[in-house]
């Protein structure tokens, strides 16, 4: 993998955990010469992943549109940071320019971002492996909630396991490398439940 986008919060969170793996994770990919793309802000955990990488030789890209430029705080030492004019070319820009997602404890924001890159891998728009890194079971409850979707006759299976998860972030990257995305339909019906 050349690239992955990370998703996080532009908050830290009340867990100092989440501060310390997101910075880890900019450590990691910098040492593993996988460049950043991210949401380009300077504050909370999209600042932390990002001085990770930049701390350690990384390469960072920011996708910023140009009306958080003062909300999110630009963050001034990128490698390059691109301006977009509304938060959908910003998921556009940062699809096009990875190789992967993770997504990193975050808000609304991270997981309509994750959410939108889930769909999709499950229109067959891309075959990109998706992550989440979760720190202290962060995401233990909606992992809960997509094996209830599955139960219910709501989610493939096969879609539901394109959805990558660790707590490790080396295992995680090593899951990533591995990922066969689904050959298999989203659409569900009553001949397939």
């Amino acid at each position: 993998m050349k690239r992955i986008t990370v998703f996080c919060g532009s908050s830290f969170g009340t867990d100092n955990d989440f501060e310390i793996k997101a910075y880890k994770l900019g450590e990691t990919l910098a040492q593993q010469n996988i460049e950043l793309v991210y949401g380009g802000a300077n504050v909370g955990l999209m600042g932390a992943v990002a001085n990770g990488a930049l701390k350690n030789s990384g390469k960072v890209i920011g996708v910023l549109p140009e009306f958080l430029k003062t909300k999110e705080i630009a963050h001034n030492g990128l490698t390059q940071l691109i301006l977009v004019k509304s938060m959908h070319e910003r998921k556009t820009k940062m699809n096009e320019l990875c190789n992967g997602v993770i997504a990193l404890p975050g808000g609304f924001g991270t997981l309509e971002e994750l959410f939108e890159m889930l769909t999709w891998g499950q229109l067959g728009l891309h075959k990109k492996p998706i992550g989440l890194l979760n720190v202290n079971g962060f995401y233990n409850e909606l992992m809960a909630f997509l094996n209830q979707m599955v139960e219910k006759g709501l989610l493939k299976a096969e879609n539901r396991n394109m959805v990558l998860v660790s707590d490790q972030i080396d295992e995680l990257l090593a899951k990533m490398k591995n990922y066969k995305a689904p050959q298999t339909g989203k659409w569900i019906t009553k001949e397939t439940t």
